[in-house]
C-alpha cells in the first residue's frame, strides 16, 4: 500500500510541475505563486479550524491538526521562508527554461540532500551511493551539453542558476524537515506552513506589483491551472507523508519513487510544449534517475 501511495504522490508531483509551467508561461510569476499558495492555505483552513472544534472526527479521517506552541510556530515559519525562496527561484526558472531542462535538474535534489546529510548529520556514503553520485553528476554535465545546442549555456544563463539555487534550497528544506518531523506533528507542519507562505508572499506581491511602474510590470493573466498548482501540491505532500507513516515503508524507496514524478513533467513537456532534443535529454534524464535510485537504495 505504501508503494502505491508513493507512486501516486509522484504522479501528482509531476502534474504539479506541468501546471506550474502552463501557469507561468508568458505570465507574471509572483501573482501565480501567490494564488497557488493561497489555494493551499484555503484547503487547510477548514481542516485546522475543524480540528479545534471536532478533534475526534478529524482524527478518524487522519486530518487532525493539533495545537502547537510558539517555538514550534517559529520553526515552521523558518521552513516557510526557506521553501518560498526556493519556489520563487524555481518559478522564474520554469518560466524561462524548457521543462525538459528543468525536470532533470530538479531530479538531482536527493544528491544535495545526501551531501548535506553528510556535512550536518555526519552520515557516510557506501559504494553504491558513491557510484550513484558520480553517475548523476556525469549525466547532469551531459545534460548541460544539450542546453548549449538550444542556446542555453549553464555557466552563464541566470535562469539555470535560479533553478540550481532553487534545487539547493529545496534540498536544505528536506534536511530541515528531518529536524521538524522529530519535534512537530506532520499535519501541523503542512497546515501552518501553508498559512505562513501566504503571509510571506503578500508583501513580496505588493512590492513586485505596486512598487514598479506599470510599464515595467509583466502582465498577469488568469488561468485555471494556477489554483491547480496548489491543489496538486497538497495532494502530493499528503500522499507522501501518508506513505511514510506506514510502519513497513522505507524512506529510501519512497524518496526514489517520488522523484520519478519528473518523468511525467518531462513527457508532457515533450508532447505539449514541443521542446527540442527530446531523445537525448530522455537518455540523460534516465541516467540521472538511475544515479538517484542507486543513492536511495544504497542508503537502505
Amino acid at each position: 500500500m505504501w508503494i502505491i501511495l508513493a507512486l501516486a504522490s509522484a504522479v501528482f508531483l509531476g502534474i504539479y510541475e506541468v501546471f506550474k509551467k502552463l501557469s507561468v508561461h508568458k505570465n507574471a510569476v509572483i501573482p501565480v505563486l501567490f494564488i497557488s499558495t493561497l489555494t493551499s492555505s484555503i484547503i487547510f483552513l477548514p481542516v485546522t479550524v475543524g480540528s479545534a472544534f471536532y478533534p475526534e472526527f478529524f482524527k478518524s479521517i487522519q486530518l487532525f491538526v493539533p495545537e502547537i506552541n510558539l517555538g514550534q510556530h517559529g520553526f515552521i515559519f523558518l521552513k516557510s521562508i526557506l521553501v518560498v525562496s526556493s519556489w520563487i527561484l524555481a518559478f522564474y526558472a520554469v518560466k524561462h527554461l524548457p521543462i525538459t531542462i528543468v525536470a532533470p535538474i530538479r531530479a538531482t535534489g536527493p544528491i544535495w540532500t545526501l551531501l548535506g546529510a553528510i556535512l550536518i548529520y555526519s552520515e557516510q556514503l557506501n559504494i553504491y551511493q558513491w557510484i550513484g553520485v558520480i553517475i548523476t553528476l556525469l549525466f547532469f554535465y551531459l545534460l548541460s551539453t544539450t542546453g548549449k545546442a538550444e542556446g542555453i549555456h549553464f555557466r552563464t544563463n541566470k535562469w539555470v542558476f535560479f533553478i540550481i539555487a532553487g534545487t539547493f534550497l529545496g534540498a536544505a528544506s528536506g534536511l530541515y524537515d528531518k529536524f521538524l518531523m522529530r519535534r512537530i506533528d506532520r499535519m501541523a507542519v503542512q497546515a501552518w506552513f501553508s498559512f505562513y507562505q501566504v503571509a510571506i508572499l503578500l508583501p513580496v506581491l505588493a512590492i513586485s506589483r505596486w512598487n514598479l511602474p506599470k510599464a515595467e510590470r509583466t502582465p498577469f493573466h488568469w488561468r485555471w491551472s494556477i489554483p491547480l498548482i496548489g491543489v496538486f501540491l497538497v495532494l502530493a505532500d499528503y500522499l507522501y507523508f501518508n506513505s511514510l507513516s506506514h510502519p513497513e515503508s522505507m524512506i529510501s524507496i519512497v524518496s526514489a519513487l517520488r522523484r520519478g514524478g519528473v518523468v511525467i513533467s518531462f513527457v508532457v513537456g515533450a508532447l505539449v510544449f514541443h521542446e527540442k532534443n527530446i531523445r537525448l535529454k530522455a537518455i540523460f534524464l534516465a541516467g540521472i534517475l538511475i544515479g538517484i535510485l542507486l543513492i536511495s537504495f544504497g542508503s537502505h
